[in-house]
């Protein structure tokens, strides 16, 4: 649903870059005019679904919702509403603004597992390898899921072939199945290295878990 959404908004503001540097004087105030509206649109949904995570961390404050795959104990951190937001900004594809939300979780709780996931990812998706590879490194020797070691080891291995290095990327894709075969990402990332083309993916599991 927010795909569609988003899809058909990218693909007027693609339009709008486009035809703006030529376009006349009535066509100008025109495409402004778009513009205009997607700016409203864009603030309306950001507003809305971080009033929507919101809610979510009141009722996660009142009934125990364990984040399973990183820990059965309670896990505080995602009562703050850094966490809510950053979740909130993650799901909306708004990385930077995620980023800096599980940076504020984290130096409040520097252990916690799930605020680093989410801000190595966020990283990722922003291409910072550095930033991104230092938190995943950070993670992986604490992490007792098999299902956390293989988001990590994809994560790693899409890092590799984001620097050209594509036979450490299937290396460390082929670890990731071997940590949970379930797990379709490592799989189609093996088989865009080996065919270069495609879109690596990851990330999908954590959205998933929300």
């Amino acid at each position: 649903m927010f795909q569609h959404v988003f899809a058909e908004m990218n693909h007027m503001l693609d339009e709008i870059m486009k035809h703006y540097p030529t376009a006349e004087e009535p066509q100008k105030h025109q495409l402004i005019q778009k513009w205009n509206m997607l700016k409203t649109m864009s603030d309306g949904i950001i507003d809305e679904w971080l009033s929507f995570e919101e809610k979510m961390g009141e009722f996660r404050q009142h009934v125990e919702v364990p984040a399973a795959l990183f820990s059965h104990q309670s896990s505080p951190e995602m009562e703050l509403s850094a966490f809510v937001r950053g979740q909130g900004y993650f799901r909306l594809l708004m990385y930077r603004q995620a980023a800096q939300q599980f940076s504020q979780v984290i130096r409040q709780y520097p252990d916690s597992l799930l605020a680093r996931m989410y801000l190595a990812m966020s990283h990722l998706h922003m291409d910072e390898t550095e930033e991104a590879q230092k938190n995943f490194q950070w993670i992986l020797p604490l992490a007792k899921s098999q299902k956390l070691k293989a988001m990590i080891y994809n994560a790693l291995g899409c890092i590799a072939a984001k620097h050209g290095a594509t036979g450490k990327a299937q290396e460390f894709f082929t670890v990731a199945l071997q940590c949970d075969p379930s797990l379709p990402d490592p799989l189609i990332n093996l088989k865009v290295c080996q065919q270069n083309r495609g879109q690596l993916q990851y990330g999908s599991q954590l959205i998933s878990m929300m």
